[in-house]
């Protein structure tokens, strides 16, 4: 067979498959999903194989799909790295950083950060990418991740961002002028609590420890939400409980417009941490973007 697809072709299909959607690849490539469309139609009609199954709700690889993946993969990671080699030798970085993260996260980075970074590297563009879900960083070609320590696999290089956190129990004092305060785990049953759904649809249960003893809440509640900040905002309004990472609401609690119940049972627990495959060559932007970050934290304290 003389055809040969060209890279921007293969790399389209390989981002296909990675997101498992045409539109969201077609975001990231920057094309139209049309474009993207025909690009992957007139791929599979020169190679003579279908290369997706496609109904109006999914996307997913055929085998002969899979297996071309599968090879290509590694060559375009070689790629990468080829060029990040040549770009080493420039003075300062350039090129797009991809780090996948939470909203929270991102407007954590947003506040220091990210303008420090491109303040001191203007040919580096970062794009950040808010899930609420723990992506394959590599699979889905992020260079970087940034989540809760407890969240990071096991197999990836971390970098602490921050300080360790908790997960507190929090209501306003309106609610609490309305209902007793929960002294146990288990009297939240009793309560108006604010549930999170997770990204996979199932609801979170509240977890909870005191000396060794962990405990886990199918906490009741007629308000269900998927966003912490939210969460956050609806206990401020006086609508329940909302189980929250402490950084979103310190400055509540500090003003007194949050009050924290259960504090006995919220142990600390790692904080954000940024983290990347250590088997592959780091990025020279992505370390200038770590030396950025641990300066911020040495300033912050």
């Amino acid at each position: 067979m003389n055809y040969q697809p060209s890279l921007n072709d293969l790399k389209a299909f390989a981002c296909i498959a990675a997101r498992q959607s045409f539109r969201k690849a077609a975001d990231d490539l920057a094309l139209a999903p049309s474009t993207l469309s025909h690009v992957i139609r007139s791929l599979e009609e020169n190679l003579g194989v279908r290369l997706f199954h496609r109904t109006t709700r999914s996307v997913a690889l055929t085998e002969a799909g899979e297996q071309l993946l599968a090879r290509l993969q590694p060559l375009l990671r070689d790629l990468d790295f080829a060029l990040e080699e040549v770009n080493s030798f420039r003075s300062k970085p350039s090129g797009v950083l991809r780090i996948n993260t939470s909203e929270i996260a991102i407007s954590m980075l947003l506040d220091d950060v990210v303008p420090a970074f491109l303040a001191q590297y203007p040919e580096m563009s970062l794009d950040l990418v808010s899930d609420g879900r723990l992506v394959d960083i590599v699979a889905e070609g992020f260079d970087a991740g940034l989540r809760l320590g407890e969240s990071v696999p096991q197999d990836m290089i971390a970098v602490r961002f921050g300080g360790e956190t908790r997960f507190l129990a929090v209501a306003s004092p309106d609610y609490f002028d309305r209902h007793k305060p929960p002294q146990s785990p288990d009297d939240l049953k009793h309560h108006h609590c604010i549930r999170h759904r997770m990204p996979s649809g199932k609801l979170y249960q509240w977890e909870f420890e005191r000396h060794g003893q962990e405990v886990r809440v199918d906490v009741p509640g007629a308000l269900t939400l998927d966003h912490p900040g939210m969460m956050v905002k609806a206990a401020l309004a006086g609508l329940g409980i909302a189980y929250v990472p402490l950084f979103l609401v310190a400055d509540a609690l500090d003003t007194g417009r949050l009050v924290n119940v259960l504090d006995d049972w919220c142990p600390t627990i790692p904080g954000l941490h940024l983290y990347y495959p250590g088997h592959r060559h780091v990025p020279k932007g992505l370390r200038a973007f770590i030396d950025v970050m641990k300066a911020h934290m040495k300033k912050t304290g």
